[in-house]
């Protein structure tokens, strides 16, 4: 995936920061019902993005209903789905279902700060190791990540993680997240990588 390909991934990805967003303007309750019917749009339309037989079949059914110009808007919106989306995302459940049905999990479970802290590290620590290492990375290991990625998750992970929760958490969890996305846990990095965040502040925070 070339860089210009990623920033428009990870431009997407950002709409993840309307979770804390949602969550300072309207609180836990109403964030949760935004995110659980989100999570369940994503899974209803997903057959729709892997079954090309059957996105063909709809959009035929469409053209007899529509104007031209909204089946223009909607097979653009198609490219611009498959340009993103990474190979392996074809034919199986794509991140924004995960990164849904985590995030989900994080605000129910998780105490606020530990849970928004997640969110935002996920979403802006992933954008970053992508971003510096598609760019700048030099220095690569066996399963192409980059020193200088993984440095760029911890370190903006630190920032936003220490106003919220102060210095010793937010190295503990920063870490945590970076091992996370550099390993890309099962079942996907964008739901393993904010569990991974949050579980390991919250064991730290019940000792320390």
């Amino acid at each position: 995936m070339t860089i210009k390909v990623e920033l428009k991934r990870k431009a997407l990805h950002m709409m993840g920061l309307l979770v804390p967003l949602s969550y300072l303007l309207f609180g836990t309750d109403l964030t949760l019902a935004l995110i659980g019917f989100t999570f369940f749009s994503f899974v209803a339309l997903e057959p729709f993005r892997i079954i090309e037989s059957f996105r063909d079949k709809i959009k035929r059914r469409l053209r007899l209903y529509v104007k031209p110009d909204v089946m223009e808007s909607v097979e653009r919106i198609e490219r611009f789905a498959d340009e993103i989306a990474r190979e392996h995302e074809h034919h199986r459940v794509a991140a924004h279902i995960y990164f849904a049905a985590a995030t989900f999990i994080n605000l129910y479970f998780f105490p606020p700060a530990i849970a928004m802290g997640a969110v935002t590290v996920a979403t802006l620590g992933d954008a970053m190791a992508a971003i510096v290492g598609k760019s700048v990375g030099r220095h690569r290991f066996s399963n192409g990540k980059s020193l200088e990625g993984s440095l760029a998750y911890f370190i903006s992970g630190v920032a936003i993680l220490w106003p919220l929760l102060g210095l010793p958490l937010a190295v503990v969890g920063s870490l945590a997240g970076m091992v996370a996305e550099f390993y890309n846990f099962p079942p996907d990095d964008n739901f393993s990588n904010q569990l991974t965040v949050s579980l390991a502040l919250y064991m730290v925070s019940t000792i320390i």
